[in-house]
């Protein structure tokens, strides 16, 4: 895909759900966080059902802390890696506590070296807190980059930094929305639904299924 499809492809994809944003529910950069944390594994709806309850207890670093683990895996225990989860959300809120002052710091060497936050994790929190163009690279995009032609490797950190380079920067902050949404509901992975995509020409893939 040239440079000019690129900007053409992510136009369309704009136009097609302009105002597209995050489907984790969140209020701070700290439930952000955590719910990002979460959601590894595990689809957004779950990660949603299960921080309903656990934010109205504990939305704050202070109150995950006070609550602890075992208070934590009672809320999210219907969602995968649970234990794991609850040992993170905790760990890493009192290192927030304990470096942060308890809040979620913008820097990604910082974010990383939170328990349970890995670079996708952080690319996100940065995204959407902190406005930063960050691309965060899930299976959805890692398929539709790979798939489309927009942007090929073959592990996620390089379709990131293909993405990053090849998407026009004016367009770079917003794409990971578009993309990560256009790749769960139209390019899904076992049936893309092409005829309702509003880039067909442009994509690369060679197998497009242009009728329900």
């Amino acid at each position: 895909m040239s440079l000019a499809e690129v900007r053409e492809f992510i136009e369309l994809l704009a136009k097609e759900n302009p105002n597209a944003q995050s489907e984790l529910i969140y209020t701070t950069p700290y439930t952000l966080l955590v719910a990002v944390v979460l959601s590894a594994q595990a689809t957004d709806a779950s990660v949603n059902k299960a921080t309903e309850k656990l934010f109205e207890i504990a939305s704050t670093p202070q109150a995950m802390v006070a609550l602890g683990e075992d208070g934590v895996a009672q809320y999210i225990n219907s969602i995968g890696l649970w234990r794991a989860k609850s040992r993170n959300v905790v760990a890493l809120s009192a290192q927030l506590i304990e470096l942060y002052k308890g809040e979620v710091p913008g820097k990604r060497e910082a974010l990383e070296a939170l328990p349970g936050v890995g670079r996708k994790t952080a690319n996100v929190v940065l995204n959407i807190a902190f406005n930063q163009s960050t691309m965060a690279v899930d299976t959805h995009i890692f398929r539709l980059g790979n798939r489309t032609g927009l942007a090929i490797g073959k592990d996620v950190l390089a379709v990131e930094k293909a993405l990053v380079r090849r998407i026009p920067k004016d367009l770079l902050r917003d794409s990971h929305h578009w993309l990560i949404l256009h790749g769960r509901y139209i390019c899904k992975a076992r049936k893309p639904e092409c005829w309702r995509c509003p880039a067909p020409k442009i994509c690369h893939y060679p197998d497009k299924i242009l009728t329900p």
